[in-house]
């Protein structure tokens, strides 16, 4: 070996980490969990493991979205790496649960933590708003589920503004993505409601609604959240922690909107109602006015009866002071000057008769 090149024990680390960064710009891992640790509550270690072989991994805590346990299955994306101290080791800068079983233990792991500080509870939850003008939607808009919501939306009742926020809605990115678009839309604060929208997926797909920062970014809105995610069938932690919980984008959609054929019906029906109560209310008016006519023919009816009576007792009265009724009863008539001497006439019932009148004698 002539000249060889000498390298310092730090040259040399620096070199094979150099060639290792150059290879591998980050690599992505899958294997089991072993030996979980954290550290003072920032540092995380652990070993990534298989049938054959094991390497260990560091972690900043913060960087943990899931919450892992020893025999979790797992996808890492991380920088390999050559400590100072001549270890090999995995810096992660990712990871998540992988398959039914690790993602249904990561699951549960977190459902506990945040139920027991309290992000679920029930007296958190908002209701929808009774008007709702405008939407925010989070999505991926090349999804099934996104054209599914929209085309609810459209056929029910036009009139609302969505405003659309695309994000992936699975993988590594999708979580932070729509950490930004709830930011967004509870920033600019012109929506009513957001609407956190996904068709349906295996286990995998629909992992990241399980990420701790996106549920308490979720329990955090300012502006309430909908979810429709998945089919009926699933729940995500993203689901418990959302004001309202729809089975699938497309009923979140008709939770946000109103049918438009339940209007219209709705208003021939309320149309018909008010057209038989105009009816009966003129049916009680036409029988009032009816009832308020014959009373006040009965009363005008009594009012002539009662002058027609009256009429009749002044007639008889006048008819017992007619001259000649009083004639036919016997009395006679004497008209004249009642003077000794004087002569005067005297009618009878049937004669004239004059006479002269010899003595005039007051009556005692």
């Amino acid at each position: 070996m002539d000249n060889p090149v000498v390298y310092s024990v730090t040259e040399f680390q620096a070199i094979c980490n150099q060639i290792i960064e150059n290879a591998f710009t980050g690599a992505i891992i899958e294997g089991e969990v072993a030996n979980f640790k954290l550290n003072q509550g920032k540092y995380v270690f652990f070993d990534l493991k298989d049938a054959e072989s094991s390497v260990g991994c560091f972690m900043m805590a913060f960087s943990l979205r899931f919450p892992l346990e020893d025999g979790m299955k797992v996808r890492i994306r991380a920088l390999p790496k050559l400590t100072k101290w001549g270890k090999f080791s995995l810096t992660v800068q990712a990871v998540v649960p992988v398959g039914e079983g690790s993602i249904k233990k990561s699951l549960e792991l977190l459902k506990k933590k945040l139920s027991e500080e309290g992000l679920f509870k029930p007296e958190r939850k908002r209701p929808l708003p009774s008007e709702i003008s405008e939407i925010g939607v989070i999505s991926s808009t090349q999804a099934a589920g996104y054209a599914d919501f929209c085309k609810i939306l459209n056929e029910r009742w036009g009139g609302l503004k969505v405003q659309v926020a695309h994000t992936q809605v699975q993988g590594e990115v999708a979580a932070d993505q729509i950490i930004r678009a709830l930011q967004y839309f509870n920033e600019r604060s012109e929506v009513q409601v957001i609407a956190l929208i996904r068709g349906g997926g295996s286990a995998d797909d629909l992992a990241v609604f399980n990420d701790e920062k996106l549920v308490r970014a979720v329990a955090a809105s300012k502006i309430p959240v909908i979810t429709g995610i998945g089919h009926e069938i699933d729940e995500s932690l993203c689901d418990l922690a959302a004001d309202v919980v729809a089975s699938t984008p497309s009923n979140a959609a008709q939770m946000l909107s109103r049918d438009k054929n339940e209007i219209i019906d709705a208003s021939w029906g309320n149309i018909q109602r008010i057209n038989n109560l105009l009816n009966t209310r003129i049916d009680e008016k036409y029988r009032e006015i009816r009832d308020l006519k014959l009373e006040a023919k009965r009363q005008i009816d009594v009012k002539i009866t009662t002058f027609q009576r009256d009429i009749e007792g002044i007639l008889r009265i006048l008819e017992q002071f007619d001259p000649e009724k009083v004639l036919q009863r016997g009395y006679a008539i004497i008209s004249g000057k009642l003077d000794v001497g004087s002569v005067v006439d005297i009618t009878t019932n049937k004669k004239t008769i004059k006479a002269e009148i010899k003595e005039i004698k007051d009556r005692n």
